[in-house]
This record gives structure tokens, sequence and C-alpha cells, in this order.
């Protein structure tokens, strides 16, 4: 099945202005849809959706109360639909809406919603680099940063989920829709790609108990690591509290760093992850430190070298 990865998830949140200020902030363009729902956006089209967690026309609760209250998943065409419906039908009620679009639930009560991609092509430079022994990427006297360098991201990368049944999440997404495991941490989970997209992973499950079950992060790729530090950078001086990082991580290579946010998840802007195929062959690692990133950096304020006491070296 050519399924593309998420397009939008929505939520129902406590607070809808301060999460309205955190996803501006956080460089998602704000889209009114009606008097009560927000879509804010990455540049491609994909983003989040927000509504008051009152508002009737969401989908239930999970019954851990977790805000996430549906993933909506981009395909290539109609005929993928019709591809899900005649799978999804044999054991569940499957509502096909007026666009199209299909509803129905995940084998852990997670509810879907699959639908013809909203994604925009993009076409936009990827991050230059200058480095000895390569050509150089960046023309003379072409600046690689700058202080007003627009870092805004630029479509939605992953989703990870606290489950408390691993074996019957992987074999719905993997069985019945076609996803491929392209690494695992033992001890928390694998990660997972569908077939129409070649990223290391769009989904990483974690196993917990089942009270906690729900979303516990979203990513947006950015075009480099430098744009990604300049985002973050600019975050925290907005006020917003990192979580973990800056870094890279070893499975997906992808640089990373991760935001608390009034939404009950963590946001977090991650870069250059690496590319697979069907002939990748997945690897085994347990799960802790050494694993999860290769380095780990933490922010600080701006600092300069001096000379000494008086500001000069001394003769």
């Amino acid at each position: 099945m050519r399924i593309i990865g998420p397009d939008y998830l929505v939520f129902g949140v406590d607070d809808l202005e301060g999460s309205k200020t955190y996803l501006e902030d956080f460089g998602l363009k704000p889209v009114q849809l009606d008097d009560t729902g927000w879509l804010y956006e990455a540049l491609d089209g994909t983003g989040v959706i927000i509504r008051p967690k009152s508002d009737p026309s969401l989908p239930a609760p999970l019954e851990t109360k977790n805000m996430l209250r549906q993933q909506v998943y981009g395909v290539e065409d109609a005929s993928v639909l019709d591809e899900i419906e005649a799978e999804m039908s044999k054991d569940r009620r499957v509502t096909r809406l007026s666009d199209g679009s299909l509803e129905f639930k995940d084998d852990l009560g997670f509810e879907l919603r699959f639908q013809v991609t909203i994604r925009r092509e993009l076409s936009m430079p990827a991050e230059k680099i200058n480095a000895p022994g390569a050509p150089a990427q960046r023309a003379p006297n072409e600046l690689g940063v700058t202080d007003d360098m627009a870092a805004l991201p630029r479509s939605l990368s992953h989703v990870v989920l606290f489950v408390p049944d691993m074996e019957k999440v992987v074999s719905f997404f993997c069985d019945r829709l076609g996803f491929v495991v392209t690494d695992v941490l033992t001890g928390a989970g694998p990660f997972l790609r569908p077939q129409a997209n070649d990223d290391h992973h769009t989904h990483f499950f974690i196993r917990t108990p089942a009270y906690m079950q729900g979303c516990e992060h979203l990513a947006f790729h950015m075009g480099g690591p430098t744009e990604l530090m300049v985002a973050g950078d600019r975050f925290v001086r907005k006020g917003y509290q990192s979580f973990w990082g800056p870094g890279r991580h070893k499975f997906g290579s992808n640089w990373f760093w991760y935001f608390n946010s009034p939404l009950g998840v963590h946001f977090e802007y991650d870069a250059d992850m690496d590319k697979h195929d069907d002939t990748w062959v997945a690897r085994e690692a347990p799960n802790g430190p050494e694993a999860s990133q290769i380095f780990l950096l933490q922010w600080r304020e701006k600092w300069a070298p001096s000379g000494g006491p008086e500001g000069g070296s001394g003769a």
C-alpha cells in the first residue's frame, strides 16, 4: 500500500490560546479552519490541527486522556484508499467521508484517517557545506549563516507513540498496512516506514503500561543541522523549555532537538535523516543512552573569548 506518512496530527487541547502561540513560535503557519479549529502547517502543508478538547467535532479521547485525537495519513492516490478500505473492512467499521477519505480505529483504539495526501511538493535547497577534499557547495562570498536566515519546519517527519501492546500494533501496521521495520531498540520498540516513504522512520513505538498510551512526540524536518540549531536557539530565547538536545541520533542519523509543549507532547526539530530501500536489513541494539544518540549537546547563552580582565591581552 502506497502510504506516504502523516499529513496531520489532531489534538484536543486544554489551552487553545497557549497552544496557538506555541505552534506559531515553533515556526508553523496558522490557518483557521472554522470557528474552533486551527491548522498549523509546515512549508509543505503538513502539520498539526488543534481544537478545544470539548469540541464535539473531535473524535473521542483515549482513555488515558492524552490530547492526541486522530492521526491523519496521506496516500499517493485514491486507489490506495480502496486497498485500505478493502483490507480494514474485513474486521472493523470503516467510514468513507464525502471527500473520499477513510476513518477507523487501529487495534489499540487510536483513531486513524487516511486521505489522498495534501503535501505540496517542495523545491528548496538543502544546507550547503564547504569541506576540504570536496567541491565547495557555496560560491565565493556566499555566506553560510546570517542573523536573519530562514529556519522554518519543512515537513511533518514522524510520530512517536506510547503503546501497551507492541506485538498487536506492529502486526497491524506491518501486516495490514505494509509498513516496514527499519531498526529496533530492544526494550523500547521498532522504527517503521511506509512503502511510499524512504525516510528511516515515520513511526517509532515505545512499549509502556496501558495508562500511558498516547502520543509521546512528533517531529518536523528542517533544511539541515544549521537550520535546526537556529530554530531551536530562537525558540529557547522565546522562553520555551528544551527537553532533549540538540544532538544526533544513531538510528536514523537525524539531528534532533526536543521541546516541552502545552499539547501534552514533545515537539522536535529534526534534520538530515537517513534514507532506506527494501534492501536494508534492520539493526537491533539495547535501548539506552549509547544507542539513542551519537552525541548530545546543551544550549547555553552566547559567549565570546576575551583578552583578560581588562579586555586586552597585555603587552
